[in-house]
């Protein structure tokens, strides 16, 4: 707390006088201004340096899984559907998809199940408050098939259904349904955020990529947005950016902000960052803004825009980036408690297609990025000892294929230290 004191007393100090030695002096340079802008990221990197990562929970009652969603609804925490991974010898990524909805009254410390939502099984679908409901848009669901006659266990790949459906609710138990075909496509790693009194739909896929056997992926560039998930607009339907999927986006000062994402599994993901106003329009404001990354999460907490976690097949991140406009950006310190994000240790730690709920509220003790699950899986499909194998009482076996990396864990990113809710 005595850091963050200081930093915001520097940060008074030193803006109050810059701006009176220039308040009678000629009009600032371009160079002054991006000295000052520099100076206020600085200050502010110096704030979230102070915060650190908690594990709230190692083992949630829910099981691991990936492409979730999260939501914090009246208080309360939800976690709702995804995918968990089959163990070998299924082939690698069959997966479970789930439907269950789970709740914690605790900030993610215990969950109670609240049973089957009505609609399908799904992963890759995007969930967001609005209204006091919370809404759940699009996603995936997939099937093991046999793609030839005869084909044995650990041969089959799978085939997915893409969904472009529109449920909302006020409690995860009772569901109503607004469209069960939104006029955007069938979808899955869409973006999805609530925008001056308007849900927003954009970007994501249908198709399955050829690096796990599908035929391949088509991908989405318009924009839509409907006020209730009923009835829904086309805002534009050729947005200046490539199609992707597994971006992250957040609504941000009056803009919305699309970074990263992907067009490929295994090509090279997006590093870019674009703004807009209404969703028609975009600006790119940075080709690189840090390492290209999909499945990672951004939130706005402390006037900022707070980014880590991700995918890249050359090593997944493990920064911690902030920006207060989208153009700027700056590293926390690796050497630090606020990075690596989930006191990671090396990039196979470093989690994506997790999701995150964000309190923002400086005069609350839950103020923080809360994280839910995620992957960590690779493309190696790493073989090791069977699980439970001792080398000092038994005769090595041979290697098995390892399960696969997902989690079901809680953890928050915070100034202080975790404090359950209601406490």
């Amino acid at each position: 707390m005595k850091k963050r004191l200081r930093s915001s007393f520097l940060a008074a100090v030193l803006i109050t006088g810059l701006f009176g030695a220039t308040a009678h002096a000629q009009p600032a340079s371009q160079d002054f201004w991006n000295f000052l802008t520099k100076l206020i990221a600085y200050v502010t990197a110096l704030n979230f340096d102070a915060y650190e990562w908690d594990e709230i929970n190692p083992s949630a009652a829910w099981s691991p899984r990936a492409g979730l969603e999260s939501v914090e609804l009246d208080g309360l925490f939800y976690v709702i559907a995804g995918r968990t991974p089959l163990p070998p010898p299924a082939p690698p990524f069959a997966s479970i998809i789930n439907r269950d909805v789970w709740v914690s009254e605790d900030d993610g410390d215990s969950w109670k199940f609240l049973g089957d939502a009505p609609w399908p099984e799904r992963a890759f679908f995007e969930a967001v408050v609005k209204d006091g409901y919370m809404y759940v848009m699009g996603g995936q669901s997939f099937e093991l098939v046999c793609p030839f006659p005869g084909c044995q266990p650990g041969q089959e790949i799978p085939i997915s259904t893409f969904y472009n459906d529109v449920y909302r609710s006020r409690d995860g138990i009772e569901w109503e349904t607004m469209t069960e075909a939104a006029p955007w496509g069938p979808r899955a790693g869409l973006s999805a955020v609530v925008h001056k009194g308007w849900l927003y739909v954009f970007g994501g896929a249908i198709g399955d990529d050829p690096a796990i056997g599908g035929a391949g992926r088509t991908f989405y560039t318009d924009v839509y947005k409907s006020r209730d998930g009923s009835d829904w607009i086309e805002v534009t339907d050729s947005v200046p950016w490539s199609g992707r999927g597994g971006a992250a986006a957040v609504s941000f000062k009056g803009r919305i902000y699309l970074m990263g994402g992907e067009d490929g599994f295994l090509d090279p993901p997006f590093g870019d960052v674009w703004v807009s106003k209404n969703g028609a329009h975009w600006k790119r404001l940075r080709r690189r803004a840090w390492k290209p990354r999909s499945g990672h999460k951004c939130g706005v907490l402390e006037r900022n825009i707070v980014c880590f976690g991700g995918f890249n097949l050359t090593g997944n991140p493990m920064d911690v980036q902030i920006s207060r406009d989208g153009r700027r950006w700056t590293a926390l310190d690796p050497a630090g408690p606020a990075a690596p994000p989930w006191q990671a240790e090396i990039p196979t730690d470093i989690k994506y297609d997790f999701d995150i709920i964000t309190i923002d509220d400086r005069d609350s003790e839950r103020r923080g990025i809360y994280t839910f699950g995620g992957d960590r899986e690779t493309f190696e499909f790493p073989t090791g000892p069977p699980p439970g194998f001792d080398s000092d009482d038994e005769t090595f076996p041979g290697e098995v294929p390892i399960p696969p990396a997902v989690d079901n864990d809680v953890w928050r990113f915070s100034p202080g230290p975790w404090k359950p809710h209601g406490d």
